[in-house]
């Protein structure tokens, strides 16, 4: 499979810039893989799809708010610094991205909030964007998060080209975000309400949840043209006994499973026994899914409409069949269906 047959013509207005006044309003695509069959729903409608013993797996990542803006010592130049993940609690270090990376330089001190508030220094130079910082901060740890947290903004992906607004913070999150960890929002989960999960838990469809903390190697551009070279970025999973319980039962006895969304997906695959069960894990994966993929725990999946060219397409098309997702995608664009983190979703059967 090569990277050029995931592109096509996306017009930029159909890229979400926010997301609809109520999550479970959102357009809903029915994708009916072994006949192709197209339906249009509202998300809310779902229920229809699901009876008792139906499992959901929901990915139950949180997400922190990564994105610091502040300045370089003595010339003043504004950065902008991308939390990664934390290295040594104690130590007060992190993995970060730098922006504009090619003036920050190791022994560099940068400033953040007002009256220099935060102060961090470089210690190391990973790669050509990455960088490791360690905070000047004397305070005890929780003082020094609240701090690091409060300076931080909700981190919404550049394609939405727009500044964080009060309402990000709570929509981009999901409902049952539980886990910190994750620099982007499992976005397939933002679609599903309270009301909606209460009427979902009455009609008898179980929940399961894995985590996966989403890092931005989900949308790091693939550069390669033969997709067997391309090299994910490893994301640590948890999958528990529990969730591995109601799953395999669900498989055992012809229920449905549903992945909600990539990321969930993705975990799911990362630890399948050889039967084709899901087995407990606590690690990394950096499993990269594209066609073709024969997959084992899930037989449904509720996914967003993604961008051209990225991991995310590729891992949808290969549940719902390369041709089956392009037809389906240019009748989303026909039909004027929104793209991308805040836009509608599509619900494969």
């Amino acid at each position: 499979m090569k990277l050029s047959k995931f592109k096509f013509d996306l017009p930029e207005k159909l890229i979400a810039l926010h997301p609809t006044e109520h999550r479970d309003e959102s357009k809903l695509m029915v994708l009916w893989k072994d006949t192709g069959k197209i339906e249009h729903h509202k998300f809310k409608d779902i229920i229809q799809f699901y009876d008792n013993e139906d499992v959901m797996v929901y990915n139950n990542t949180k997400v922190f708010p990564a994105r610091l803006r502040g300045n370089k010592e003595k010339t003043g130049a504004e950065i902008e610094v991308f939390l990664l993940r934390e290295l040594k609690q104690d130590q007060r270090l992190w993995d970060v991205l730098v922006d504009p990376a090619r003036k920050i330089r190791i022994g560099n001190k940068l400033y953040f909030g007002e009256d220099d508030m935060l102060v961090a220094e470089v210690i190391d130079n990973t790669t050509s964007r990455g960088r490791t910082l360690r905070f000047l901060y004397d305070g005890p740890y929780d003082e020094f998060k609240k701090t690091l947290y409060d300076l931080g903004e909700t981190p919404l992906p550049k394609l939405i080209n727009r500044e964080v607004e009060p309402n990000d913070k709570e929509r981009y999150q999901t409902i049952y975000a539980k886990h910190e960890g994750a620099v982007a929002a499992p976005t397939a989960g933002m679609h599903f309400s309270r009301e909606l999960m209460k009427r979902l838990e009455i009609k008898g469809i179980d929940f399961a949840y894995v985590t996966l903390h989403v890092g931005l190697g989900n949308f790091r551009s693939v550069d390669v043209e033969d997709l067997t070279k391309h090299k994910m970025d490893s994301e640590t999973i948890s999958i528990l006994e529990e969730a591995t319980k109601i799953v395999n039962s669900a498989k055992e006895n012809g229920h449905r499973v549903c992945a909600v969304g990539t990321t969930t997906m993705r975990t799911l695959e990362s630890s399948v026994s050889t039967q084709g069960f899901l087995k407990p894990f606590d690690g990394w994966t950096n499993k990269f899914i594209f066609p073709p993929h024969e997959f084992s725990v899930a037989n449904s999946m509720v996914s967003n409409f993604h961008l051209p060219l990225t991991t995310l397409m590729m891992m949808v098309s290969a549940f719902a069949g390369y041709n089956r997702l392009m037809d389906a995608y240019k009748v989303a664009i026909k039909e004027k269906y929104r793209f991308g983190t805040y836009g509608d979703a599509m619900l494969i059967l």
